[in-house]
């Protein structure tokens, strides 16, 4: 059943009201592989780009990071944070500047029932003061100044304790559910159940975050996850991965409201994503190998690469599968929200051009086209497709395709991530006037 909704539609639906885009799950230049450019401002010039409202600072139990955070911003109200006024007219003309909240991924790595857990978690603070007490409760279990996203010999129910006795209004949402290695549910070190990850304190949390290789509709089909709201973000290790998915509200959120919505449904609207095909462990196989196959592939190979001969990867679609209760889905769940599928523009733009996602470009092109039409998401959603095609037929024709769902999955596996095509090889003939068109505007 698809369950796609154009959030245009939703906007118009809801008469005046706007929506409001957040991405809460980013990291700073403090975390392993991660950009040197993952600064305050830079990351606030690129949400407002993207089209987002509020965003996480992520990483502030890191030394460096924390006292960036203490110069560079100055509380909003609320549970928020803005960039110093020296600095946001550096940043915004004119437009409504960017919010933060404070937040941090944790890795926890022990053992529990004789296996070896390794679960991320997304840590949520409502002040400097809650931020402080918790970055000194963790200082004394484990190393917290050698990467922005530690990794403590902690069990996940523990680690819950920590951030519930570190300031009231502090919380936890599970990281990326699915991922093979690193979370709550994976194939590799995860739980079959969030009550069996966080023990008699799991009644505490309230929201899960999907990740980049599930999207709702998968998570749909496993009744135990009914009673938690979704969320979608980025994990953006550079800011311009930023809002590659997101999470949507129909008021500009403060910290408190943005939890009481996750709590209740009150202001939620839904996530945006990517296509789970496009995610990096959508399905199994062997990278080395260039071996990807379906969950049923899988079964008839008894999980073994026909290559190598060694275990595959199982990816989240096998892992749903294997806990899913639910073959089709009739009703969401009432937690659930509105979701679109969509695919990064500037990915959108490179296929159009073939050339690179990252080169020069198509970076000119993305900076002409957010400039004109206003943010990135507007231009994926809202943007009509008659002004779209005005500057570029292609464009307003491959838009068109996204906003129908219509487009080319090759899924990823094994940490290569998927490729979301909009064209046919042979459609692309018109690229070249496209280009054209493109040189002729920069020169």
């Amino acid at each position: 059943m698809q369950t796609k909704a154009v959030f245009g539609i939703i906007l118009a639906l809801k008469g005046k009201s706007m929506l409001f885009y957040t991405d809460l799950h980013i990291h700073s230049k403090y975390s392993r592989a991660t950009s040197k450019n993952c600064d305050l401002e830079e990351l606030a010039l690129w949400a407002e780009k993207k089209g987002l409202s509020l965003i996480s600072t992520g990483d502030f139990t890191h030394p460096a990071w924390f006292n960036e955070i203490k110069e560079k911003l100055i509380p909003a109200g609320n549970g928020v944070f803005r960039l110093k006024p020296e600095i946001e007219k550096r940043i915004f003309k004119g437009s409504e500047p960017v919010k933060f909240i404070l937040s941090v991924e944790i890795s926890t790595i022990y053992k529990k029932w004789d296996k070896t857990r390794k679960v991320h978690h997304v840590v949520f603070m409502p002040n400097l003061h809650s931020a402080e007490n918790f970055r000194n409760k963790l200082g004394a279990i484990g190393n917290i100044n050698s990467d922005g996203r530690p990794i403590l010999g902690l069990d996940s129910r523990n680690l819950l304790e920590t951030v519930l006795d570190s300031g009231e209004g502090a919380y936890i949402i599970p990281a990326h559910i699915w991922t093979p290695w690193f979370s709550v549910l994976g194939s590799k070190s995860g739980f079959d159940s969030i009550e069996d990850c966080y023990d008699d304190l799991s009644d505490y949390i309230f929201a899960v975050e999907t990740g980049l290789s599930s999207d709702p509709e998968m998570n749909w089909h496993v009744s135990k996850l009914d009673k938690f709201r979704l969320v979608s973000n980025s994990d953006a290790h550079s800011p311009s991965k930023l809002a590659r998915e997101a999470t949507v509200f129909d008021h500009n959120p403060d910290y408190f409201t943005l939890m009481h919505a996750l709590k209740t449904g009150e202001g939620y609207v839904g996530t945006v994503e990517f296509f789970p095909e496009e995610g990096k462990y959508h399905e199994d196989g062997h990278r080395k190998c260039n071996v990807c196959m379906t969950p049923e592939e899988t079964k008839k190979h008894n999980g073994i690469c026909p290559v190598c001969g060694k275990p595959v990867t199982i990816g989240v679609s096998y892992r749903v599968n294997e806990l899913s209760d639910r073959k089709e889905i009739i009703t969401p769940p009432p937690t659930a929200g509105k979701v679109f599928s969509l695919v990064p523009l500037p990915e959108i733009l490179a296929e159009i051009m073939q050339v690179g996602p990252s080169s020069k470009s198509v970076a000119l092109e993305y900076e002409r086209l957010v400039g004109k039409f206003g943010s990135e998401l507007s231009i994926l959603q809202n943007i009509p497709l008659d002004e779209l095609s005005k500057s570029s037929e292609m464009l307003g024709e491959g838009i068109s395709r996204l906003r129908a769902g219509k487009v080319i999955k090759q899924a990823g596996y094994d940490g290569e991530y998927g490729v979301i095509k909009l064209f046919n090889e042979d459609e692309l003939v018109k690229k070249k006037l496209y280009k054209s068109k493109i040189k002729y505007r920069h020169s």
